[in-house]
């Protein structure tokens, strides 16, 4: 064979300048593709909406034409072999990229069968590849020593991942692990063969800086179509970087790059939830931390590039010994993860709903509000426990733990992919529906802290519905209490630390069992100080109770059943919701500013239940639109879609509707919202004792809440008739300005208009 022609240095520099700037063009073009597209479906994510799956695919296809152009014509026209060589392997990488992107088109949430067909995908490519090109140029004797090094390497940029991230479920864990090993394999093969050559001969550092920027183009174009949404950005953050330590380990002989790639594909495969890297969830979640993780990746690898080409450049270990590396680095790794990481497995979780719900007619009729309630409670249970028996029989003798529901009759079940076929198919099972599970983080996010005072005179949203004149007539709420699902209360805080009903059972967190109210967040205690609180509240003689189902943010149908069986039946902590619920201490008013969409496991249909309920005990249950507007049709998140909600929209200073406020009709073609409340830079109360302005649907339906305590408080005949209460309610709203479109009848954009305390009161004494 003839060696190659030796250019001159003038044709080696421009062609060397040619081939970076089109490296820089390669790269560039797979990061703004991906990243911008992740960007975009976040946006859409957080206003409501959602890129379709297949413009992943659409994404691929322009990422294959926007790179693989020029590298295609890099490895056709250019004078010089390296930059041959690099055109080639960027052209077939660009192409693997291309296709794992093509994995996406699998529906969100579903993990697992992602990752399967991840696998695959890369596997089948691989092989082909193999098949065509045949085995890959092995240069020299093969070392030993040099894969154990590579592995040691790759533990080396596991470590981030497991202080910073942490894992699903078994079956998904193995499934990355599966999914990296493969994308590894393939990945190799444009590797290997761009840095046979390119990283031998000449100066150390040259060589390998060459070896590792040509390597890092082809690593980018693969990862850019490796993992879900946002996901493969941390990849793209942290995984070219490695093409530096395989350049320095060619240095060495011939390393092991599905060793060297695995752990490092396996960080943000594994210990990364998508689903919880939507900044919807807050700047210090998900997102941030993978990206900690990532950029603590990127500069280990750097460092150790530096460190094998000075520290390894005259020495060979022994196998054993470069093996001893990789266990030290492994049980390194084990510390990281169970000292100072989130050990343990989090994978998603399943819900069952049952065939046969629970038969609530005729209990309108009983007279006595708190015997309606027990008998809907009683009702519930017994109709639960009944169904539910063969199915939680079969699901203990298989070893499945599981949690059981009665508000909606359902089961939460522990289990993956695999089960749900098997759950689907039993006669007594409606539907399966997914139930995601947050990861924990390394450190919670601080909640959100008020930079004001409190008021010095009643602010401008309570004038604008007529609270204060209300209060003058002597009526303030009381007698009445106000139950909250959301993110938590600050109960110390001087708005809201008087009027909390107080007692073992008006207080729920299921998830760090703190006893009294606390708010990680913040939302819970602005939204509960607008219902009742002190100086901001609409009806601050009103007594309130909470429970946290949103602690980031991110909730799931047992998360919000599990808070609403405690509206319903307050229990103390430890007893069991299911026989010592306290149904004579449910609290007459619900308000609830949250929605349960699709990522979070609900269908359209899958909290009605529950909520029909509530109205069959006679207890009123409020809840914000939404903030998805101004598109017509933009409120579709359970509970805010029901008949049986009173759905709240949002309006400001001028009565005017707020552009964010979602709009009807609903899917089943319900009018909504039903009325509107002030919900644009409301005052209200935050944790830490401090207040501020927060804009939403979630702070104009605790208005509402607080109409309906007032307006109950000075009528306690009207308490439990909703459907008199909903129409003094609409009957006696003011006019609220539209803005855009009317989405076909204004009453789908402002509902009856603007909710009138004064008028309702009024109305409901009579």
């Amino acid at each position: 064979m003839n060696s190659p022609a030796v250019p001159s240095r003038r044709a080696w520099g421009w062609s060397l300048a040619l081939t970076i700037v089109l490296g820089l063009w390669v790269t560039a073009s797979v990061v703004l593709v991906e990243a911008g597209l992740s960007l975009v479906a976040d946006a859409l994510g957080i206003e409501g909406t959602s890129v379709p799956r297949w413009a992943w695919a659409v994404a691929s296809i322009v990422t294959l034409l926007l790179a693989g152009v020029p590298a295609l014509l890099l490895s056709l026209l250019s004078p010089i072999w390296f930059a041959r060589t690099a055109g080639r392997q960027w052209l077939i990488a660009i192409g693997f990229g291309a296709l794992l992107g093509f994995a996406r088109l699998v529906p969100p949430t579903y993990h697992e069968v992602y990752l399967a067909v991840l696998a695959v995908l890369a596997a089948a490519a691989a092989l082909g590849h193999r098949l065509v090109t045949g085995r890959l140029e092995r240069r020299g004797e093969p070392d030993r020593w040099l894969p154990w090094l590579s592995l040691a390497a790759g533990l080396l940029l596991l470590l981030p991942w497991l202080w910073v991230g942490a894992l699903g479920g078994a079956t998904e864990t193995v499934l990355a692990l599966v999914a990296a090993l493969a994308v590894a394999w393939l990945a190799a093969r444009p590797l290997l063969a761009l840095t046979a050559r390119i990283s031998a001969g000449g100066h150390a550092w040259g060589r390998s800086a060459l070896g590792g920027l040509l390597g890092g183009v082809a690593l980018a174009a693969v990862v850019a179509g490796v993992g879900e949404p946002a996901v493969q950005v941390l990849a793209l953050l942290c995984v070219p970087p490695v093409a530096f330590v395989l350049a320095a380990l060619r240095r060495l002989g011939t390393p092991s790059v599905v060793a060297l790639l695995t752990p490092v594909l396996f960080g943000p495969l594994a210990l990364v939830d998508p689903d919880e890297t939507s900044l919807i969830l807050g700047l210090r979640d998900g997102l941030f931390w993978g990206g900690v993780g990532a950029a603590a990746g990127w500069l280990l690898a750097l460092v150790a590039a530096v460190v094998l080409l000075t520290a390894f450049r005259r020495v060979r270990l022994h196998a054993w010994l470069a093996g001893a590396l990789a266990i030290l680095l492994a049980a390194t790794g084990a510390v990281v993860y169970v000292g100072l990481g989130q050990p343990g497995l989090a994978g998603e979780r399943l819900f069952v709903v049952m065939r046969e719900q629970a038969d609530l007619s005729g209990l309108s009729a009983v007279a006595d509000h708190t015997e309606r309630v027990r008998q809907t409670y009683e009702r519930l249970v017994s109709t639960a426990e009944r169904t539910q028996a063969p199915l939680r029989a079969e699901l203990r003798s298989k070893h499945v733990s599981f949690t059981p529901f009665y508000l909606v009759n359902g089961v939460e079940v522990d289990a993956g992919p695999v089960a749900r076929q098997w759950l689907a198919g039993r006669s007594d099972v409606l539907h399966v529906l997914l139930n995601p599970q947050l990861r924990p983080l390394p450190a919670a996010a601080e909640p959100m802290h008020g930079g004001q005072a409190a008021p010095a005179s009643t602010p401008w949203n309570l004038t604008l519905i007529g609270a204060d004149r209300v209060w003058a007539d002597g009526t303030t709420g009381k007698g009445i209490v106000v139950g909250s699902s959301d993110s938590g209360v600050d109960g110390t805080h001087p708005a809201l630390r008087g009027n909390f009903r107080g007692g073992d059972d008006s207080w729920l967190d299921p998830y760090n069992g703190t006893r009294s109210p606390t708010d990680p967040n913040g939302h819970g205690t602005h939204t509960v100080a607008t219902a009742v609180g002190a100086g901001v509240g609409v009806a601050p003689g009103a007594s309130w109770i909470a429970c946290e189902n949103l602690p980031r943010n991110l909730g799931s149908m047992a998360n919000y059943l599990t808070c609403l069986q405690f509206m319903l039946a307050p229990y103390a902590p430890g007893a069991d919701p299911w026989h010592a619920g306290r149904p004579d201490r449910a609290p007459q008013v619900l308000t609830n500013s949250w929605g349960c969409p699709s990522l979070e496991g609900c269908d359209l249909y899958s909290m009605r239940p529950a909520i029909d309920a509530f109205t069959a005990a006679g207890i009123f249950f409020v809840a914000a639109a939404g903030n998805t507007g101004p598109g017509c049709s933009s409120i579709t998140d359970p509970p805010a879609n029901y008949a049986s909600t009173l759905t709240v929209g949002a309006v400001d200073r001028n009565a005017r509707v707020a552009d964010f406020s979602s709009r009807g009709p609903t899917a089943d073609g319900l009018t909504k919202p039903d009325v509107m409340a002030p919900g644009v830079d409301v005052l209200s109360a935050l944790p830490g004792g401090g207040y501020d302005v927060l804009s939403g649907t979630s702070m104009a339906t605790p208005h509402v809440a607080g109409v309906v305590a007032l307006m109950w408080s000075a009528n306690p005949a009207l308490v439990g008739d909703i459907p008199r209460t909903r129409e003094i309610l609409r009957s006696t709203a003011r006019t609220a300005r539209t803005q855009g479109t009317s989405c076909g009848s204004e009453s789908n954009t402002v509902g009856a208009g603007l909710v009138d305390a004064y008028a309702a009161v009024r109305a409901a004494k009579g």
